[in-house]
């Protein structure tokens, strides 16, 4: 079942949830406990992030090499475990940088064929090796290119005029930013760019994590007030440590309410998994009493935290 089938269909509001790929050569036994965790919840749907090749320097018996590779493969086999082992929609992300079009064309025909119905298009972290496209390959640029390639699979239209191409059925969900994309000069700039996706075809929207519910409201009003009525699903990660205050803010460009940060900044270590889940908690109370369709959560490598939240919050 599609995304938006989930929402237009649902009796109360849904939780998803988002996990990682192990790294290569990982132990999946520790992911799929993740999953049979989450499973306990009844989520729809889950997403599974995707990765592309990058620069990793690997000490060797003749010294340091540099090698290219995909540190975190299996997105595609993980939907099929997801999907058909546990009866839980999958959600693949797909990027557009370290992949070409063709590239693109074809994980999305696997995906198509395994019965995965739902994608999010994104464009992807910066990446530390660039792979030049050979001269017979294309890119896309942006995350609004790759809703316009996803929407035209949808329609039959693929890279190469093909006789009679039967037609993906994919749900497309993009990011949102109540913060700001950190490339846009400002919020209107980036939900100006955010409306072109949902012009090009996107159906849902998920946002980057937040820690202050204002920041997301004021959002949906400033894409309401701009004509994007498609739902808007609110994303949220449980502070799990100290070190988070300096990596959360560097990596993704957000902010960290100063109540919050000195309540874990003056806290002992063992304490602050706790003062996450609290404020979790209070932040996903305030937005179901605002009549939120779904709550998106960014789990990644383990459910423990999550798990506390939702036995806390009764769910």
């Amino acid at each position: 079942m599609k995304v938006i089938e989930h929402i237009e269909k649902r009796n109360n509001p849904i939780f998803s949830y988002e996990i990682i790929p192990p790294k290569r050569g990982g132990n999946l036994s520790d992911l799929i406990s993740v999953v049979e965790d989450l499973k306990k919840f009844d989520p729809p749907y889950i997403d599974i992030t995707s990765h592309a090749a990058e620069a990793i320097y690997e000490e060797t018996d003749s010294g340091i090499k540099r090698q290219v590779k995909r540190k975190r493969p299996g997105t595609l086999g993980l939907c099929v475990l997801i999907k058909h082992k546990y009866g839980i929609d999958a959600v693949p992300h797909i990027l557009c940088r370290g992949f070409t079009r063709e590239e693109t064309e074809d994980i999305l025909i696997e995906f198509h064929y395994s019965g995965i119905e739902n994608v999010l298009a994104l464009r992807g972290d910066d990446v530390s090796y660039k792979k030049p496209p050979r001269i017979d390959r294309t890119i896309n640029d942006y995350a609004g290119d790759l809703v316009d390639q996803i929407s035209s699979m949808n329609q039959g239209k693929y890279l190469s005029n093909l006789l009679d191409a039967e037609k993906t059925n994919f749900c497309i969900g993009v990011a949102g930013y109540p913060e700001k994309h950190y490339e846009s000069p400002n919020i209107k700039t980036d939900i100006d760019y955010l409306k072109k996706k949902v012009l090009s075809g996107a159906d849902y929207i998920v946002t980057q994590m937040f820690y202050d519910n204002n920041d997301y409201f004021n959002f949906v009003d400033l894409c309401r007030s701009e004509g994007i009525l498609v739902p808007i699903i609110p994303g949220i990660k449980i502070l799990s440590s100290k070190n988070q205050l300096s990596t959360l803010p560097k990596v993704f460009n957000i902010d960290i309410p100063y109540e919050l940060s000195e309540e874990v900044r003056l806290a002992k270590a063992k304490h602050v998994k706790d003062i996450g889940v609290d404020w979790a908690a209070r932040q996903v109370e305030e937005l179901l009493n605002r009549d939120v369709p779904a709550i998106h959560f960014y789990v990644m490598q383990t459910s423990k935290h999550v798990s506390k939240l939702m036995n806390k919050l009764n769910i």
